[in-house]
C-alpha cells in the first residue's frame, strides 16, 4: 500500500516495525506516527514490517487489527507489509556468517545459572532486568551441557552513537550486558538479530522507535558491524505512560484504536502529536497529518514521558 501524496526517494527510508501482540495503542501509535513524519517531512519512504518471530505471544488477528488502525489514522506505507516468519533464511545466513568467523558461540546456561551468578542487573530490550552475563561458555561447553542458546562474544570497550531525539549516547555492552543471546537452541532467533538483518536487507536508513528500545541500540550496532552492515541514524521517541505512571502496554487493556470514532481518531491523534512536541493543527484526520507533516519539527520532540489519560479514551 503506497501514500500516493508523498514521492518516495530511496534514499531516506523509515520503517514500523510493530508485534503482533495486542492491538495498536496509545504508546505505539505515537512511535509509528514519530517515524512516519521523519520519513514523510524528508520525502522518503516508510515501511511497515510485522516482528512475528516470538511465536508464543503473537495474538491470532492482531497483525491484521494493527494494519487497519495504520489505515483509519492515514499512515499508509509504502510497498509490501514484510513478516519476520517469512525471513528466516536471511537470519539463518547471517547467523552461520558469525559462527563461521567465530564470532558467535554455544552456551548452556540456564535462567536459573545466571541468576545464581552474582552480577548487576542491566535492562534488557523490553525493560526488564537481567544479570551481565559472566562468559560461562565462552571457551567451550561445560562437560556433559547441551546448548541451550548461541550468543555473540562482545569487544570490550565504549560504543558511542548520536541519538536525533536523545543526543550522545555511550555504552560498553561488554560491561553492562556482556555477551548476548542471538538464537535459541531449540531455534528462534533472537530480536536483536532479525532486527538488524531485516533493517538491512529492507535498506532502512533511519529507525524510529520508543525510548525503550534504546538500551538495545548498542548491541545492534555491533551486530552491524560484526557483518559488515550500514548503521542507520536513530530516533528514539518519549513512551507513553499509563495513568499509574508505568509504561502504557498491550497487556493494559489499551485502547481498541480502531474501533474509535473519527471524533477520538482525532483526539488521539492530536494526542501523539502533543507527545512529539507537535501543536496539533486543526481540521479534519487528513488535514491533520498533511498539516503536521507540514510543520514537523524533530528538534521540538521531548525526551520526558507523557502519561496517558485515565480511561484512555479521551486524550487531551
Amino acid at each position: 500500500m503506497t501514500d500516493a501524496a508523498c514521492a518516495p526517494v530511496p534514499s531516506f527510508v523509515g520503517r514500523f516495525a510493530p508485534s503482533p501482540t495486542g492491538p495498536l495503542h496509545l504508546g505505539s501509535l505515537v512511535a509509528a506516527l514519530g517515524s512516519w513524519l521523519f520519513a514523510r517531512a524528508a520525502g522518503g519512504q516508510w515501511l511497515v514490517r510485522i516482528e512475528n518471530l516470538d511465536t508464543p505471544r503473537v495474538v491470532p488477528g492482531a497483525a491484521h487489527d494493527i494494519l487497519r488502525t495504520l489505515e483509519r489514522y492515514g499512515l499508509t506505507w509504502d510497498g509490501e507489509v514484510v513478516f519476520q516468519s517469512a525471513r528466516a533464511a536471511l537470519y539463518e545466513r547471517a547467523f552461520e556468517d558469525l559462527l563461521r568467523r567465530k564470532m558467535i558461540y554455544a552456551c548452556a546456561c540456564s535462567r536459573t545459572d545466571l541468576l545464581r551468578a552474582a552480577s548487576a542487573p542491566a535492562p534488557g530490550e523490553e525493560g526488564d532486568s537481567r544479570s551481565v552475563y559472566p562468559g560461562t561458555c565462552r571457551s567451550g561447553l561445560p562437560p556433559g551441557k547441551a546448548a541451550r542458546a548461541y550468543r555473540f562474544r562482545v569487544a570490550p570497550g565504549l560504543s558511542t552513537f548520536e541519538d536525533l531525539v536523545f543526543g550522545p549516547v555511550s555504552e560498553d555492552v561488554s560491561a553492562s550486558v556482556g555477551d548476548f543471546v542471538v538464537k535459541r537452541a531449540d531455534g528462534p532467533y533472537a530480536y536483536q538479530l532479525a532486527v538488524v538483518v531485516d533493517d538491512a536487507a529492507q535498506g532502512v536508513t533511519q529507525v524510529v522507535r520508543g525510548a525503550d528500545l534504546l538500551a538495545s541500540t548498542s548491541r545492534q550496532i555491533a551486530l552491524q558491524r560484526a557483518l559488515g552492515l550500514p548503521t542507520p541514524a536513530y530516533a528514539h521517541l518519549p513512551l507513553v505512560l499509563g495513568p499509574d505512571g508505568k509504561k502504557l502496554g498491550k497487556r493494559d487493556g489499551a485502547l481498541p484504536l480502531a474501533a474509535l470514532d473519527d471524533a477520538h481518531l482525532k483526539a488521539t491523534l492530536a494526542f501523539a502529536l502533543r507527545a512529539l512536541g507537535q501543536e496539533p493543527p486543526d481540521g479534519t484526520l487528513p488535514e491533520m497529518l498533511r498539516e503536521a507533516r507540514a510543520r514537523f519539527s524533530p528538534a521540538r520532540i521531548p525526551r520526558e514521558p507523557r502519561r496517558a489519560p485515565a480511561g484512555g479514551r479521551r486524550p487531551g
